[in-house]
Parts: structure tokens; C-alpha cells; sequence
């Protein structure tokens, strides 16, 4: 038996494979999380086989959460699903030690396999996730993409200097070379910009 933890924000999909994973394999799902500090939080708690979580959640995001649970729980497995896997985000996962990536449009007896495999100690990446990755034409550096995702979600350049730990002049300065890259006027035009190449 596998345990696992689930966390993605979209509740349809979180919802269906909380109830097909256990129909594909002998899986158990301990609990559900709707964002990343949810996800923190149960992982912690339950501390399950294998989390599967969204890149792309409200709030702290699934690195963000990632990062969390890494340091508290460093030998956590984590398979990791994603609509788009930009080579810095792929790099950055990997560095934080997840062990398995898989589309959001896979399978859940795909998605089961894969759970097995990461629980064996394997890792998994599939085949188009690292393919999308390998075709990079971002211009932006990975620090100017994490200020321009969080700017994203409405937030000033004070609080993106917090929520990334960077001074202030420093969120200027990559969100300025971001809309240089991007040839747009303001933050929230760059990203957007960013967003619509699928780079965030």
C-alpha cells in the first residue's frame, strides 16, 4: 500500500484522481490540499509515501511548498504535475530534490505507475515534459521570472521583495530588465507577456 498526499488547486481534477488513484493502484490517499501551505501542512502531518503535487497553486506555489516540506522532511518523495515545464523550473525541482514530473493531462493509470516507480526509488520524468523543456526561447533569467510570477498575483514590489527574501532595489531592478526583455511598459504588461509565452 502507497500512501499518498494530494495537492492541487484545481478541485475537479484533485477530486477525480482522489478517487481513481485507488482504483488503478494499491493506493491510499491520507489527504487533500487546495494550495501550497495546505499542502505544507498535511505532508507534515501525514507525512505520506509520496506527495503529488501542482507547479501552479495560489498562494505558495508547489516550489515554494516543495521547499518547505524539503526542510522539514528532507527524504519526502514528490512527484511533481505540470501543464509546462520551462527548463528553469524543471532545474530548480530537481535541485530541490523532486523525483518524479508528469502532465497534468496524463493518465491516472499513468499517474499510478509513476507513484510506484518514485516509491521503488525511482525517478520519472515523461518524455514530453522533458521535451517542452528542452525547447527553451525564455530570455528571462530564473530569478526574473519568480519576481514576474509573483507579480503576476497582484502583488507590490514590497511585498515581492518579502515573499522572495530580496531587497527591494533588487525586485527593481530584474522586473526592469524583464520589461526591457519583453519590450513592455510595465510590470504587469511583462507579466503578462510572460504568461501568454507560457514562461511563467
Amino acid at each position: 500500500m502507497t500512501t499518498v498526499v494530494l495537492a492541487d488547486d484545481e478541485a475537479l481534477l484533485r477530486k477525480a484522481l482522489a478517487a481513481l488513484l485507488p482504483l488503478e493502484g494499491d493506493i491510499t490517499v491520507l489527504a487533500e490540499a487546495e494550495d501550497g501551505a495546505t499542502a505544507v501542512d498535511a505532508t507534515l502531518l501525514h507525512r505520506p509515501d509520496v506527495l503529488v503535487i501542482d507547479l501552479e497553486m495560489p498562494g505558495v506555489d508547489g516550489l515554494g511548498a516543495v521547499e518547505q516540506i524539503r526542510a522539514a522532511q528532507p527524504d519526502q518523495v514528490i512527484l511533481m504535475l505540470t501543464r509546462h515545464a520551462r527548463p528553469g523550473v524543471l532545474r530548480k525541482a530537481l535541485r530541490l530534490g523532486v523525483q518524479g514530473f508528469v502532465s497534468k493531462s496524463a493518465e491516472p493509470a499513468h499517474i499510478t505507475t509513476v507513484i510506484a516507480a518514485l516509491h521503488e526509488g525511482k525517478r520519472w520524468i515523461d518524455p514530453d515534459v522533458s521535451a517542452l523543456a528542452v525547447i527553451d526561447d525564455c530570455p528571462l533569467t530564473e530569478r526574473e521570472v519568480d519576481v514576474l510570477r509573483v507579480t503576476s498575483k497582484g502583488y507590490s514590489v514590497a511585498e515581492i521583495a518579502a515573499q522572495l527574501h530580496l531587497a527591494e532595489g533588487t525586485v527593481r531592478n530584474y522586473l526592469s530588465n524583464a520589461m526591457q526583455k519583453t519590450q513592455t511598459r510595465t510590470r504587469h504588461e511583462a507579466a503578462r507577456y510572460a504568461r501568454e509565452h507560457d514562461w511563467l
